[in-house]
């Protein structure tokens, strides 16, 4: 696999659905490889449906799940778990079918849950979604499927934050086709060095998702970009590599990621900017 660079279908339109078509060809022809297509509406995506606009425009897709309290692997109640692991099935499904090798994201809780618990309470709560995650990814590897796991901010959930933490989830969950999907904006905030977070993860590292420390375009703040994509090469990473940022004007996720203000003059801008960006960080030619 080569380095394909992508965008999300959170900086185009959310929930997004097979009626958005139209946002294939924008990103085709911004000049993107891949886009990445966030399942949150699972009733609104279907694989004929991405297929026939990835066939119309030449783009690979990438699958990305939405975590919210009714999908929780890693819930004590037996009911919102079994909802968790369906959902992530859904996502394998999908995912098969359309050629993403991967299911990516923070799928281990909900996102935005944020409580004081007890070691002993965190532990249980790591044995949980690391049971839940295991069903998914026996059900993801009969498939050719791959999960890539996320860690998000303090701000964002109570449980993973590093990369350590989630390498440690990867080892208790125990099964070959689970690793990580890392994030530049989520690093920025929660590791010491970027690079030596990648570097750990290593051949673990199965997504790249990035934007800038204010989750606006790569390039424009203080993120050490020179030094994260060194690592990568350190690692020898070669798969998709998706810009990620966020719709103001979706107001239930801009007040789940906390986004108060435009970070860019427009998305088209932000999504044109930032592939120049990266084209010239990782010298490829348009």
């Amino acid at each position: 696999m080569s380095r394909q660079l992508g965008l999300s279908t959170f900086v185009l339109a959310s929930p997004f659905g097979d009626g958005d078509g139209a946002q294939f060809d924008r990103v085709a022809a911004f000049g993107y490889d891949l886009i990445e297509v966030c399942i949150e509406d699972p009733g609104l995506v279907t694989a004929e449906g991405l297929a026939r606009h990835a066939e119309r425009t030449g783009l690979a897709i990438g699958i990305c799940g939405a975590f919210g309290p009714q999908r929780d692997v890693s819930s004590s109640d037996p009911e919102l778990s079994r909802a968790g692991v369906a959902y992530l099935e859904q996502c394998i499904d999908l995912a098969a079918a359309v050629g993403s090798p991967h299911v990516a994201g923070p799928m281990y809780a909900p996102t935005g849950q944020t409580r004081m618990l007890t070691p002993d309470e965190r532990t249980a709560q790591r044995k949980r979604a690391a049971s839940g995650l295991r069903a998914a990814a026996d059900y993801a590897a009969e498939r050719g499927v791959a999960l890539a796991i996320e860690p998000l901010n303090r701000f964002e959930t109570d449980l993973i934050n590093t990369t350590e933490q989630a390498l440690e989830l990867v080892e208790l969950i125990g099964a070959d086709n689970v690793g990580l999907l890392i994030d530049t904006f989520h690093m920025n905030i929660e590791e010491k060095n970027i690079g030596d977070a990648v570097r750990l993860a290593g051949p673990k590292v199965f997504h790249v998702q990035v934007s800038e420390n204010d989750r606006g375009t790569p390039g424009s703040g203080h993120i050490a970009w020179e030094e994260f994509f060194a690592s990568l090469d350190d690692i020898d990473y070669q798969g998709q590599i998706v810009v990620e940022s966020f719709l103001p004007t979706v107001v239930e996720i801009a007040r789940a990621v906390s986004l108060w203000r435009p970070v860019a003059e427009s998305m088209d801008a932000l999504a044109e900017d930032a592939l120049s960006f990266l084209r010239r960080s990782l010298g490829v030619t348009a």
